[in-house]
């Protein structure tokens, strides 16, 4: 028997901040800077949703550890900067936050520093402070579980009663791996079919995510 939703944990960038549309462009002007070409579907399946460390280490590989850390500075720099010229929440997010009554916390592949910087930043902290898990808490980031399921556990929610609201491939794998129902966010840049998966509902806009949950506690 499938257990109502008890617990929604959402991701972070692309799913409450609009941080993506920032960090692509980045990543591949990077690149292009520091000797590994990358083009933007390649940084999709390479970086989006995977944590800084994961990320670092991927390009550590290619450029050396010298160059990485490099890069990895330049990057947190530019994406501050960008963050403060004007980052807005996921559009329909404020809507639907709104709209659910249910327990909600934040697992992110992000660093506190940086969720402190991106929810301050859209007036989102404050509605998830004290709720907010990073995967530099736990062994493996995404794909792997590890985030969600200490997610769960800190909030005192099994995992079969928690539903994962994602907008990346290694996110959706992870809240799968756990146990966890998966919905997918396909109205950001990650196209429908990298989304797609068992136990996995995918949706284009944030203002429908109320009534699926609900349709899920039923």
């Amino acid at each position: 028997m499938i257990k109502p939703i008890e617990l929604v944990i959402f991701d972070c960038d692309g799913v409450l901040v609009d941080t993506e549309r920032i960090a692509l462009p980045l990543q591949v002007a990077l690149g292009a800077e520091l000797g590994w070409p990358l083009t933007e579907d390649e940084v999709m399946d390479r970086f989006v949703g995977r944590s800084s460390a994961s990320i670092h280490e991927d390009i550590a590989l290619r450029v050396g550890g010298e160059t990485a850390d490099l890069w990895r500075e330049l990057f947190e720099e530019r994406h501050r900067e960008a963050v403060d010229a004007g980052l807005s929440a996921v559009e329909g997010l404020p809507e639907a936050l709104a709209a659910i009554t249910l327990p909600t916390c934040v697992a992110s592949s992000g660093s506190h520093e940086k969720m402190r910087h991106t929810l301050g930043r859209t007036g989102l902290y404050e509605h998830f402070d004290g709720r907010i898990y990073s995967a530099t808490e736990v062994r493996h980031g995404k794909p792997a579980p590890d985030l969600f399921l200490y997610a769960a556990r800190r909030m005192g929610v099994d995992p079969a009663a928690c539903a994962v609201v994602e907008d990346s491939r290694p996110g959706v794998e992870a809240a799968r791996a756990a146990g966890m129902r998966a919905f997918g966010y396909a109205g950001g840049l990650t196209p429908t079919e990298r989304l797609e998966g068992t136990g996995t509902v995918v949706f284009h806009d944030m203002r429908e995510l109320p009534d699926l949950i609900t349709a899920g506690t039923a």
